[in-house]
């Protein structure tokens, strides 16, 4: 991995795990093992923020879904943030989200929260040689009857293509929205859910059938019934990593054959990916009948 991209990531580690605590970009600069000057240069030319600026952002981020949430008073939301005081910090929600934060505590609506992105997905060496045999684990579960909110693309059939067509901050809006999954969800959608010129890859956030509320501008909104589904998740892996993981999963999917517990593929339902989450292992759902 080259030395810059090593260095951001090991700042992106340090700020991540010390985000409420009071950040001096001394230490965050230290692990760089470059100066502070030339730790923050690196860092804004490989993320486009300013230190200060994405450990602001990431708070307010937290902030945001703690207040979704949770029934809990603005003050103590603010000093858990890193706010020394309530003003400065509905200033600073209002700036970021364009709402004031009681406001979005008793009508939470969706955000374009900031999502930080791992250097190293961007900037990845390419391993040529296979990582070793890992375990897959195959479970069944069942879902019920729903709405999924979902921003389509052009021709996207993947994730780095959706995001060429989309742009990668459609996650932050959807990570904003309470979902009956907990995470927003990306899809592989079936024809019948396909409107003609947009993608079959899409990005959504899965609602219960009786959801009236907000829809953000440009989305749309598919109606799924109930069904089953084939749950592969691997093991850990480290995040540098990630592709792999991807690929070995998909090469599991393609030996497994559910007729041995009684199942078929289903082509009604769209296939789900979850967002690549090393420390969990990649999942997929894929839908059976």
């Amino acid at each position: 991995m080259d030395e810059h991209v090593a260095a951001v990531h090991r700042m992106q580690d340090y700020i991540a795990e010390n985000l409420f605590e009071d950040i001096s970009f001394f230490e965050v600069a230290k692990v760089s093992l470059f100066s502070p000057w030339h730790a923050r240069r690196i860092f804004i030319e490989y993320l486009g923020i300013s230190p200060a600026d994405y450990i602001r952002k990431l708070r307010l981020r937290s902030a945001a879904l703690k207040l979704r949430d949770e029934k809990t008073k603005i003050i103590d939301v603010a000093l858990e943030h890193g706010f020394n005081s309530v003003d400065g910090f509905q200033r600073a929600f209002y700036k970021e989200f364009g709402c004031n934060p009681k406001e979005y505590a008793n009508h939470p609506i969706p955000l374009q929260l900031f999502t930080s992105y791992d250097i190293t997905y961007r900037y990845i060496e390419r391993k040529k040689e296979k990582m070793s045999a890992k375990n897959v684990f195959i479970t069944v579960i069942e879902k019920p009857a729903r709405k999924v909110i979902i921003k389509r693309g052009i021709t996207a059939i993947n994730y780095w293509k959706y995001c060429e067509e989309v742009g990668c901050d459609v996650w932050g809006i959807l990570v904003s929205m309470k979902s009956l999954s907990n995470e927003p969800v990306c899809m592989w959608l079936p024809k019948q859910y396909i409107k003609e010129g947009t993608s079959e890859y899409v990005q959504g956030v899965e609602v219960a059938l009786d959801y009236n509320d907000v829809i953000p501008e440009g989305f749309d909104v598919i109606v799924l019934p109930e069904s089953k589904y084939l749950l592969f998740q691997g093991e850990p892996f480290n995040e540098e990593d990630f592709e792999q993981a991807i690929e070995d999963l998909w090469e599991a999917e393609k030996k497994y054959d559910p007729t041995i517990i009684g199942y078929e593929w289903s082509k009604d339902n769209p296939k789900i990916q979850l967002e690549p989450i090393g420390k969990r292992g990649y999942i997929e759902l894929l839908p059976i009948k």
